[in-house]
């Protein structure tokens, strides 16, 4: 059986932690009782002395306890208190709050460990109600301003359909007086702007002019594509309505465009502008958002009333341990004042949760309950073995298929550079793409693993849904399966060259492979992690178009990934211009290694990545005016000056580029490791309980973090090689460009972890478990 300890910590929401029952320390207060009471106990004396002279005193004393208790067992007092809480030096609305204080506390005053329990008790009901009560205000508010939102949609909807259905040429032979459809059953095909319809509302139906006229008695009004003058009524400025939607992107703009052309041309040919159709495609945005919206709170929801039943539960079972020790039954006269506490009692939260269903079922699903339910509650797929027997299969496979090119190479004498300098200009850096990729999906497949040890929920960082997120057996299957077919093509190579075929068919092969692996990666068929696949591919897009994107945490967060993958950019950059100007037919592998063009073009890809997260940065600024993030930019131009002073220094090697490249890439490394410590791993705090760490830390060992701490710095200046130009051959440069690639790319996985671990703790300080979704109508004044 598993104890209720291990329970609580395994189903506890991660980021309310500390709004929880302090259970374990509740425990501790009760272990002291049991100390304190075995060592009340008399000591066993052999012999009789005959009576004491206080056991008359002793006698009587007890009595007056047990009266004390009987008395204990039938009477509790709540008292209730008025508190104000103070944040940031601003005073804020006064509450009035339950403050539980049980007698038991005065009656056990001559027992000072008891006292310490139950006033600890009593805090930690004070906190959990205060807690309860203001996520359940912040989430009554939220479904208040849905319900607001949700009906301004209807009404739209309901006055566009019946404009567009005026409209129509088969308006009036029809039926006249027909009512129109339900709101709920009613889709969102829309041909006019709210502007337009307002401005002519006197032409409409008179279903909608009462429409119309009750929006404008509730102060509602919209901004559309042509500006109107607004008026101000008692005084008063007007309230409207604006439909706050992000700029439609350069993907959705060619959507739009293309559907617009289809309907234009093939369904019904219509007379609206694009400027109508963008209109209709942002208020379908906008039903999307409410949708997400009313999902987010329903989980919240959900994760509150978890939080209420754990909490009961945890005094439940403390109590229990208490009257256990003690010798004595508090657990049912304490536990009447919890269940009348708050966060037991108040019902808010289920019947809240009882009309998001009901309003998500007839408004967004056309009634289908199970439909709603996959939405608000959305199945979480289970482990299975097989993927687990797999990961075995490939990584055996992988580890044999190795063992027999090693020596295949061997006895063929590939590595000799003066014979096969072909193998190591066309085949090494396919092969070593590859090897990079898998070597970062190893290193992410440790990162989901400790992730989910320590309880990390980067799924809630990500945006990511729990049901199709990549799970770290998933990464490494993918990555054991990727090694084994790399080493499987490498001894087909071999074995091919052996057996006499030309060079210029062998070395095809490694660009069939990576032509096979884009071929996957872009596969619409619904197999090989088709959502991670496409969810890859939407995220690079996100990067390469950065300003144009809001940034998301995993765009930024995979922007990183790939400054650290400038080699693979490289490898993949040469392997194109080799089978691309035909160079694995001719051997003349000069055409990719000289001219200004590629001179250009491997400035260019050491700068990418550099530029689109300084871009990031810049676009972050401007979307949160935060002078930090001009700062985080600020480190990547440094990086981008380093990178760019190097690749001189390699084709230029004289003192003077030496020295700049000295002093370049030691003020960006200094930039990175200073950032790395205080902004992205929120350590090097001298005030900190934890020194020169963080006051809050996810791994119990300390020692961990000091040595990660020194790794990182180590790994960080491994750059100075690049500079020292040591004499080695081709082949032996070849291996020590993916030696320093490899640690690149291990440094960026450790890095990963501690990343992630700050921003959960940043979350978990602000108990953050719900995503905040942004809303489409929003109320400005109009002036």
């Amino acid at each position: 059986m598993v104890k209720f300890s291990k329970e609580l910590e395994a189903q506890l929401i991660p980021e309310w932690k500390d709004a929880f029952v302090n259970y374990w320390q509740l425990k501790k207060h009760v272990k002291k009782i049991k100390l304190s009471r075995k060592w009340k106990q008399p000591q066993q004396v052999d012999g009789d002395f005959g009576l004491s002279i206080f056991d008359p005193i002793r006698s009587v004393a007890k009595k007056v306890a047990g009266k004390f208790w009987k008395l204990a067992n039938s009477t509790d007092v709540i008292q209730k208190k008025n508190t104000r809480d103070m944040e940031d030096g601003e005073e804020e609305e006064e509450e009035d709050h339950e403050v539980y204080e049980n007698e038991l506390v005065q009656l056990f005053s001559e027992e000072d460990e008891v006292n310490v329990f139950f006033e600890r008790l009593n805090e930690e009901l004070n906190k959990v109600n205060r807690f309860y009560k203001s996520r359940e205000k912040e989430f009554l508010e939220r479904g208040d301003a849905l319900n607001k939102q949700l009906q301004i949609l209807l009404d739209l909807k309901q006055i566009l359909a019946n404009r567009r259905r005026k409209n129509s040429p088969s308006f009036g032979a029809a039926s006249g007086g027909a009512s129109p459809r339900s709101s709920s059953a009613r889709t969102s095909n829309f041909s006019e702007t709210p502007t337009e319809l307002l401005e002519t509302s006197t032409e409409a139906s008179s279903e909608t002019d009462d429409m119309i006229a009750a929006l404008e008695r509730n102060g509602v009004s919209f901004v559309g594509a042509t500006a109107r003058s607004k008026t101000k009524s008692n005084g008063k400025p007007k309230v409207t309505m604006r439909i706050d939607i992000p700029a439609t992107t350069p993907t959705r703009m060619i959507t739009a465009v293309t559907s617009m052309l289809w309907e234009d041309l093939v369904n019904s040919p219509r007379k609206d502008g694009p400027a109508d159709f963008v209109i209709r495609k942002k208020i379908q945005y906008a039903e999307k958002m409410i949708r997400g919206a009313f999902v987010e709170l329903y989980k919240g929801l959900g994760l509150l009333k978890t939080y209420s039943s754990l909490n009961m539960m945890a005094f439940t079972k403390i109590l229990k341990k208490f009257d256990k020790v003690a010798k004595r039954q508090a657990s049912t006269s304490y536990l009447k004042d919890v269940k009348k506490s708050h966060f037991v009692s108040s019902d808010k939260v289920v019947r809240l949760m009882d009309e998001v269903e009901s309003i998500f079922t007839k408004h967004f699903v056309n009634n289908d309950r199970k439909k709603a339910m996959k939405f608000l509650k959305p199945q979480h797929n289970k482990d299975s073995h097989m993927i687990t027997f797999f990961v075995g299969l490939f990584t055996g496979s992988f580890v044999t298929l190795f063992t027999i090119y090693a020596i295949l190479a061997h006895i063929a004498g590939i590595f000799n550079s003066n014979k096969n300098m072909g193998y190591m200009e066309t085949v090494y850096p396919v092969f070593s793409v590859f090897t990079l990729l898998s070597l970062h999906l190893f290193m992410y497949g440790c990162n989901l693993f400790l992730w989910k040890s320590t309880r990390i929920n980067h799924n809630f960082i990500f945006e990511f849904s729990s049901g199709t997120a990549l799970k770290y057996r998933d990464a490494f299957l993918i990555c054991t399966t990727f090694m084994t077919v790399v080493v499987g093509a490498m001894v087909v190579h071999l074995l091919l060259r052996a057996n006499g075929f030309s060079s210029s068919q062998v070395d095809a092969i490694p660009g069939v492979l990576l032509l096979i692996f884009f071929a996957v990666l872009v596969c619409p068929i619904d197999m090989f992690y088709r959502s991670t696949r496409f969810c890859f591919i939407r995220i690079l897009r996100n990067i390469v178009f950065s300003p144009f994107y809001k940034v998301l945490i995993v765009d930024f967060f995979m922007a990183d990934q790939l400054t650290s993958q400038i080699p693979l950019l490289r490898h993949v950059e040469s392997t194109a211009c080799y089978f691309l100007a035909g160079s694995f037919k001719t051997h003349q592998y000069e055409t990719c290694k000289s001219g200004r063009p590629y001179r250009e073009l491997a400035y260019v890809i050491s700068f990418l990545p550099y530029y689109w997260r300084a871009m990031q940065c810049a676009r972050r600024w401007f979307d949160d005016c935060n002078a930090n993030h001009l700062a985080n930019m600020g480190k990547y131009v440094s990086a981008m000056v380093a990178a760019g002073v190097r690749i001189t220094y390699a084709r230029q090697p004289d003192s003077l580029w030496f020295c700049i490249v000295l002093v370049t890439s030691l003020m960006a490394t200094m930039y990175q490791l200073y950032w790395d410590f205080v902004m992205d791993w929120g350590f090097l705090n001298p005030k900190s309980k934890n020194p020169w760490l963080r006051d809050e830390l996810v791994l119990k060992r300390k020692s961990i973090y000091y040595i990660s701490i020194a790794l990182n710095v180590v790994l960080r200046v491994a750059w100075v090689e690049t500079v020292m130009r040591f004499q080695v051959g081709v082949l032996e440069s070849r291996l020590l460009e993916f030696f320093l690639a490899s640690l690149e790319v291990i440094r960026r996985g450790h890095w990963n972890f501690y990343r992630l671990e700050n921003e959960h703790l940043n979350n978990a300080g602000e108990f953050r478990a719900v995503k905040a979704v942004p809303l489409p109508f929003r109320e400005m004044d109009s002036d």
